[in-house]
């Protein structure tokens, strides 16, 4: 394996620096502070800025459709992890065009896609709903035909970013007496249609998501995507991205696993946690003069680069189950100071690994939790058997 320092020509060196100016720029500590104190993880300054200066029809298209080459896009998603850009809204947005693109009416193909690229529009994902658990084809909430139009009535859970966006890729179930992955069509729903109400949740980590409720919502079938009854293939595309099972790239130039980003952040958290160890205190010692230190440090170091290391699904659960781990035995080492959350006076570490601590919860349930990932691993790729959620059977009674 190859580590040495990738040297860039003059032309891609020139697009790194204007990636830079513009994102600097653009992202500012007023951004960050805004979007802690939201919970949002979106700008719609930022994002409009982005649109209006093309960034985000390079980042849609393909280097042939006139976006981004390979290394060229590789660079502008480091640089935005760098400046820690509020993104989630344009993640859910860039999942689900595709399937806009391959399964949407030409009418409602002009509707939407252009004005994505200029950021006027973005795009959430309706799945979850209160009841259904991890199991999105189990969805309840009911689309009926009435002519040419939709009824929808329903409710969703976990809708993230619904209150900054357009259209949601909502999940129904438009015949309830056939097989649950034969059962589902896929719509994209304005927002702003009557009977439509987002309720505001905030998870312990201090981001928000939505709750979003469906009263007899009427819809014309231009925003229906595929066939009626054949959505779980329409939802089949995105899913797999969010669940970050799609092909890796033999080039190199992407992600080892969905949740880098995540752990990107747990080691910087974990380097800051190093180097106050590492610094004397007032009495000329170091924690890391304690040998015990010294090892608990190693072993949350060695649990971080093997879980940055693993791929696929395995990196999704490593990641997520590392930071569950050691955040927890970190903070003890930094002591009490180390539970005051970000910029407040006082903190250790300015609350890095006590935030990571507050994560850790929510990155082992993003597009599913870890339990359900382990049963993928053990089934798709070790072979083994579906897990029995059947209650254990009753001992006959004896015969008198």
């Amino acid at each position: 394996m190859d580590f040495s320092r990738v040297e860039l020509s003059d032309d891609d060196q020139a697009f790194l620096d204007e990636v830079r100016a513009f994102l600097d720029t653009h992202v500012t500590d007023e951004v960050r502070r805004r979007d802690r104190e939201t919970g949002d993880n979106f700008d719609e300054g930022v994002h409009l800025a982005m649109g209006a200066a093309g960034w985000l029809a390079a980042e849609l298209n393909s280097e042939e459709e006139g976006g981004l080459n390979r290394l060229r896009r590789r660079i502008w998603d480091l640089e935005r992890r760098r400046v820690r850009i509020p993104w989630v809204t344009w993640g859910t947005t860039s999942i689900v065009v595709n399937s806009v693109r391959k399964h949407g009416s030409t009418e409602l193909q002009r509707e939407v896609l252009p004005r994505l690229e200029r950021g006027e529009v973005r795009l959430c994902l309706g799945y979850t709903e209160p009841e259904g658990g991890s199991d999105v084809a189990m969805a309840k909430t009911r689309a009926v035909r009435d002519g040419d139009q939709w009824v929808i009535n329903g409710s969703k859970m976990f809708t993230t970013g619904a209150h900054n966006c357009q259209y949601v890729f909502l999940i129904t179930n438009t015949d309830p007496e056939a097989p649950k992955h034969k059962s589902l069509t896929m719509f994209l729903v304005p927002l702003d249609t009557p009977g439509i109400e987002i309720q505001g949740i905030r998870t312990v980590d201090g981001d928000r998501t939505n709750i979003v409720y469906y009263s007899d919502v009427r819809i014309d079938d231009k925003y229906r995507l595929g066939d009626v009854n054949g959505g779980w293939a329409v939802l089949m595309g995105p899913l797999n991205e969010e669940h970050g099972v799609v092909g890796a790239a033999d080039d190199g130039l992407q992600d080892v696993s969905i949740l880098i980003h995540q752990g990107t952040m747990m080691a910087t958290s974990v380097d800051n946690v190093v180097s106050i160890a590492a610094k004397p205190g007032p009495d000329g010692r170091r924690l890391l003069d304690d040998t015990s230190v010294g090892y608990r440090l190693g072993r949350s170091i060695a649990k971080v680069e093997a879980a940055l290391s693993a791929p696929h699904m395995f990196g999704r659960v490593a990641l997520a189950q590392t930071m569950r781990d050691i955040s927890p035995d970190l903070m003890d080492i930094l002591g009490p100071a180390s539970v005051l959350p970000i910029e407040t006076e006082g903190a250790a570490d300015n609350g890095g690994m006590e935030y990571v601590y507050r994560w850790a919860p929510l990155c082992g349930i993003y597009g599913g939790t870890l339990e359900v990932f382990r049963n993928m691993i053990a089934q798709h790729v070790l072979g083994l058997g579906r897990p029995n959620y059947s209650h254990p059977a009753k001992p006959k009674a004896k015969a008198s």
